[in-house]
């Protein structure tokens, strides 16, 4: 009932007083307008090429589906080591502990207050202690526009109170084989607002796809007729991804969904619908009579793949949509994007599904653009 990792999951109540949650035992709770999320900053960190090491069979796609997982695997690929510069790397706490006793200042919107922590619960995803530091992970599997700070704050003060050495707060998503690496520091140990990121890696595991895959793709796809469903008014293809990845393991429920990404409901239903254009995803009923979302029997086989084909299949299901086979032809032979209005007139060449007003299209042509750039994005730039 408390656990809102993202602000927008905070309940209506809180969101239109202006109110945030943080717990100071193991039972009690303090109610404020606290600071207590950070919005992800937004800018091109530098990208580094991994492998999997041939003979781990255990990490393949489908299998990294928790943060622990993700975990291990960037531990075998040395993602971590890069990433921290500490040697002799060691798996130690996790789970979880007491945070022990400490206070801090946190911001709100009556400026500065004190709150003390007395053996509240926190938990640790993982901690690597080397030679030089202890690094203590936050690892996600969905891609977000903000977190909690508490999640990587208490840790911090907890274990600063126990060991001698500098403790590190090291923020991990993994999502399509990219692991999204982001150090964070407290400028004032005692002040709850003072982090500031120091640095942040990108990992993406090597799929070794080249234009000529493109080509081919844009070659041999058939174009198959519009579905009857919202032409895609969903930007990321990276969480559209994120998504499939979601719903792998199992069928949620939109609240679900909602829940625990940081969407509103509008956002979810944007996403779920890019998914079952592309034919990825599909709704039913459970056996409450529940409305559920999945994966089609093609996005299970989609998503099963090792990340070369998962990737082209998945650019396969975009190309068999005439607007977008037919924007992406046009920068292969333009060698640039296709304008706003050059592609609201392709769409407008089509009988796309409730698509009428102005407006609409010009919304709609901002998520053609966004997918060809991801296309692009995933070409093998070496």
């Amino acid at each position: 009932m408390v656990k809102f990792d993202h602000k927008v999951n905070l309940p209506s109540i809180f969101q239109e007083n202006n109110l945030a949650i943080l717990p100071i035992s193991r039972g009690d709770y303090v109610i404020s307008s606290f600071f207590a999320y950070n919005e992800f900053e937004d800018f091109d960190a530098p990208l580094h090429q991994i492998s999997i090491p041939q003979h781990l069979q255990s990490l393949m796609p489908k299998y990294l589906i928790s943060e622990t997982i993700a975990l291990n695997c960037a531990y075998a690929c040395n993602v971590l080591a890069d990433f921290l510069e500490d040697d002799d790397l060691t798996s130690t706490v996790n789970g979880r502990m007491s945070s022990g006793n400490f206070s801090f200042q946190i911001n709100t919107a009556y400026g500065s207050k004190c709150i003390a922590v007395r053996n509240a619960q926190i938990e640790i995803d993982a901690a690597y202690e080397g030679v030089q530091y202890l690094s203590l992970f936050e690892a996600k599997r969905d891609i977000s526009k903000d977190f909690l700070i508490r999640q990587l704050y208490y840790p911090f003060r907890a274990w600063s109170n126990r060991v001698t050495k500098p403790v590190k707060s090291i923020f991990l998503v993994f999502s399509n084989g990219v692991f999204y690496l982001k150090e964070y520091r407290f400028a004032d140990p005692k002040n709850y607002n003072s982090l500031f990121l120091v640095k942040q890696i990108n990992y993406k595991i090597e799929t070794h796809i080249f234009w000529s895959d493109i080509e081919n793709l844009l070659k041999n796809t058939s174009i198959e007729c519009e579905p009857d469903f919202p032409f895609p008014q969903a930007d990321s293809m990276s969480r559209i991804i994120n998504l499939f990845e979601l719903l792998y393991n199992k069928p949620r429920a939109k609240q679900e969904i909602t829940t625990i990404y940081d969407f509103n409901e509008r956002q979810t239903g944007y996403y779920v619908d890019a998914g079952r254009y592309l034919g990825i995803i599909e709704k039913q009923r459970n056996e409450n009579g529940q409305i559920c979302f999945q994966l089609s029997p093609l996005g299970q086989h989609i998503m099963a793949l090792e990340y070369q084909k998962r990737q082209l299949s998945i650019v396969e299901q975009i190309l068999k949509h005439h607007v977008f086979n037919k924007a992406l032809k046009i920068y292969l032979q333009c060698g640039e994007m296709p304008s706003k209005q050059t592609i609201i007139q392709i769409m407008k060449e089509y009988d796309l599904y409730h698509v009428k007003a102005d407006s609409t299209y010009q919304r709609r042509s901002a998520t053609v653009m966004s997918w060809i750039n991801w296309i692009l994005s995933i070409v093998d730039k070496s």
